[in-house]
């Protein structure tokens, strides 16, 4: 009997320091990268623009091309969104919803993802114009990982984990508008 309560008081113990830690591990992530476009900003953001257009640019559209996707209202306007829903263990189910464009700039998007698990992100793309034929693009995302899940950031790096695909899709891009192709 005293053996079971030392484990259960170790395991209290342990518990109770995971806690306490997780009260000042960050809780915030962002992920980003950059890539330069040799097309002008306008050509850029006007592509970009269009969510569908991703399916030949982004890793993850590309991952499972039995994936299903459904979509609600104008692609290129503010309320777009994309559904999918994949077998794919990496991919899952979610949406992802056009929420803000400053046009030639900026678009925002809301990412909900409901499997593997439920998570909620936001999703940028940023074009800055390096010259009149040159273009910076720049793909991101931000989120928070609830307490005490913000522990996990101890062991796993969102921007190890998933900024290499935001490169490979932006060297996709890079192909894509440079040889102006569709696929």
């Amino acid at each position: 009997m005293k053996i079971i309560k030392r484990i259960l008081l170790t395991l209290v113990v342990l518990i109770g320091i995971l806690l306490i830690t997780a009260l000042f591990v960050k809780k915030d992530y962002a992920v980003e990268r950059e890539i330069v476009i040799n097309k002008p900003k306008n050509e850029v953001f006007q592509y970009l623009k269009f969510v569908k257009n991703q399916d030949n640019f982004s890793k993850w559209n590309r991952m499972d091309p039995k994936m299903k996707k459904s979509y609600k209202g104008t692609d290129g306007q503010v309320g777009f969104s994309y559904a999918w829903d994949s077998k794919d263990k990496h991919l899952g189910t979610g949406q992802q919803i056009i929420s803000k464009i400053k046009d030639g700039e900026r678009i925002d998007m809301r990412l909900i993802f409901t499997k593997p698990m439920n998570a909620e992100d936001d999703c940028y793309f940023i074009t800055e114009s390096v010259d009149a034929n040159t273009t910076k693009v720049k793909w991101g995302f931000t989120g928070a990982y609830p307490y005490p899940f913000n522990l996990m950031r101890l062991v796993f790096d969102m921007d190890k984990e998933v900024g290499g695909d935001f490169a490979t899709g932006l060297s996709n891009l890079k192909k894509v508008l440079e040889n102006n192709t569709t696929k």
